[in-house]
C-alpha cells in the first residue's frame, strides 16, 4: 500500500501545494453553499410526504388533547403513547404513518404498524407514476423498481423501523425481537445506499439487509441463549458514488445526527454494538464522540478513514476495532485529510489504535458479511459479547490486549 506523509514539513516545502489546499477548500465550501441552496429552494416548492406527515401531526388531537411535538425526547414520546390505549395508538399510526413511523420514541410495534401504512401509500404512488405519460420511459421503469422494493418490504414477517420515501429514499429493517434484546447490533452501510439498492438478489450479502441478516444469523449461531437483535439501518442520505460527497464529510456529518437519534431512542438497556462499512465508517468516526455509553463497541469494516487520526481522537468510551480484506480496493485511496477532502488516518494501521481483525475469506470491498468468512465471525463474537473469540489479523492476538473475561462475557 502506498503511503503517504501529511506532516506540517512536507506542505510547507511541496511548491504550490498550498494552493492547491486553497483551490480544494473553496470548492468544497462551493459545493456545500450549492448543495444548501438547492435544497432549501427545492422545500420551498413543496413538502416531503413525511414533512407533511409531521405538520399534520403537529395540527393533530386525540380526544381533544393536542399531540405533542414531534422532535420531543424519545422519552417524553414513549410516555405519551404509553398513556393511549391501543385503540388510539393504531389510529394514530393510520392517521400519521410517517410521523409515526420515524418517531423516535414510538413504540417499536407501533412504528413496524405505521410503515406498513406508509409503504403501501408509497407503493400505490409508485404504480400511478409506471402509467404517468408525463415520465420519461426511464422515469416510469424507475417507478416500476421502486413498486417492487416497496411490494417486497411490505411482505409478512418484515419489521421496517424507519422509512422516507422521498427522493432516493430511507429505510431501516430490524432482525430478531427489538424489544428483548440483551444486545442490538446497528449495520451502518456506505455509498450508493438507498431504497433500492437496501435489498439485493445478486451480491446479497453486499447490501444492507443481507448484511443484517447474515449477522443476525451469525450470532445465534456464536451464542443461542443471547437474545440479540440486529438493524440494517439504511435511515440516512449516503453518497451516490465516489465523487465529492464520498470525499468530504457532509453526508456523514447529516448521517452522524440521525445515527445518535436512533441509538438513544432504542428501548431498553441493551448494549448497542456498530459495525460500519466503507463510508458508513465515516458516519460512525463523527457519530463517535456524542454516542451514549450504552454503545460499547465500533467496528469498521473496508474503511476510507473515520475522520481522526487515532482512535482515542474519537474521545468514545466504547472498543474500537477494525479490519480490511488484502484486496480491499479501498487500501488504495489516500488516508489524509486535505482541505475537507479525505477521512484521515487508516483505521487499520498501528498508529491509529484500534483493534485489528482478521478478515480472512471476505474477497474484496464488498465482502465482509458473506457467511463462512472470517470477518463475519468475528463481528458475530463482537455482538454478542464473546470479545475473547474473536480472530485478530496478526497472530500475536494484539487485538485482545487488555479483554479480561468479565468484559468477553459481555459484563464491562
Amino acid at each position: 500500500m502506498t503511503s503517504f506523509d501529511t506532516s506540517p514539513q512536507l506542505f510547507d516545502t511541496a511548491p504550490g501545494l498550498n494552493v492547491w489546499r486553497a483551490l480544494l477548500a473553496l470548492a468544497v465550501v462551493f459545493v456545500m453553499l450549492a448543495t444548501t441552496g438547492w435544497t432549501a429552494l427545492r422545500t420551498q416548492r413543496a413538502a416531503t410526504p413525511l414533512a407533511a406527515s409531521v405538520g399534520a401531526w403537529e395540527h393533530g388531537r386525540i380526544d381533544g388533547r393536542r399531540l405533542p411535538d414531534a422532535q420531543s425526547a424519545p422519552a417524553r414520546l414513549a410516555r405519551f403513547f404509553a398513556s393511549l390505549t391501543e385503540g388510539q395508538r393504531a389510529h394514530l399510526a393510520r392517521r400519521y404513518p410517517l410521523a409515526v413511523g420515524n418517531m423516535n420514541g414510538a413504540p417499536v410495534e407501533l412504528r413496524y404498524r405505521a410503515n406498513r401504512v406508509a409503504l403501501g401509500q408509497a407503493r400505490r404512488t409508485e404504480l400511478a407514476r409506471m402509467h404517468d405519460s408525463r415520465l420519461s420511459p426511464a422515469g416510469q421503469q424507475e417507478a416500476g423498481r421502486r413498486v417492487h422494493r416497496l411490494a417486497s418490504l411490505l411482505k409478512p414477517g418484515r419489521h421496517i423501523l424507519a422509512f422516507d420515501p422521498e427522493g432516493s429514499g430511507r429505510v431501516a429493517e430490524v432482525f430478531g425481537d427489538l424489544d428483548r434484546a440483551d444486545r442490538v447490533s446497528v449495520v451502518v452501510p456506505g455509498v450508493d445506499t438507498d431504497l433500492l439498492t437496501f435489498q439485493r438478489s445478486e451480491r446479497r450479502y453486499a447490501a444492507p439487509a443481507g448484511m443484517a441478516e447474515a449477522l443476525y444469523t451469525a450470532e445465534r449461531r456464536a451464542s443461542p441463549s443471547t437474545r440479540t437483535a440486529v438493524i440494517a439501518w439504511a435511515d440516512y442520505t449516503a453518497p451516490s458514488g465516489l465523487g465529492m460527497d464520498a470525499a468530504t464529510a457532509m453526508r456523514a456529518d447529516a448521517g452522524a445526527v440521525r445515527l445518535n437519534a436512533l441509538v438513544r431512542a432504542l428501548p431498553g438497556e441493551a448494549s448497542v454494538s456498530l459495525f460500519c462499512h466503507s463510508y458508513g465508517s465515516v458516519v460512525c468516526g463523527r457519530a463517535a464522540r456524542a454516542l451514549p455509553a450504552r454503545v460499547t463497541d465500533i467496528t469498521v469494516a473496508g474503511s476510507p478513514g473515520m475522520r481522526a487520526a487515532t482512535a482515542s481522537q474519537l474521545r468514545t468510551s466504547a472498543r474500537v476495532w477494525a479490519m480490511r480484506d488484502a484486496d480491499d480496493w479501498i487500501q488504495d485511496v489516500p488516508y489524509l485529510e486535505v482541505g475537507g477532502l479525505g477521512h484521515g488516518a487508516d483505521p487499520v494501521s498501528a498508529a491509529f489504535g484500534a483493534r485489528v481483525l482478521s478478515a480472512r475469506g471476505a474477497e474484496g470491498h464488498s465482502g465482509y458479511f458473506v457467511p463462512g468468512t472470517e470477518s463475519l465471525a468475528n463481528f458475530a463474537e463482537i455482538g454478542v459479547g464473546s470479545y475473547r473469540s474473536v480472530a485478530c489479523a496478526h497472530e500475536s492476538g494484539t487485538c485482545q490486549t487488555g479483554l479480561s473475561a468479565a468484559t468477553s462475557a459481555g459484563r464491562a
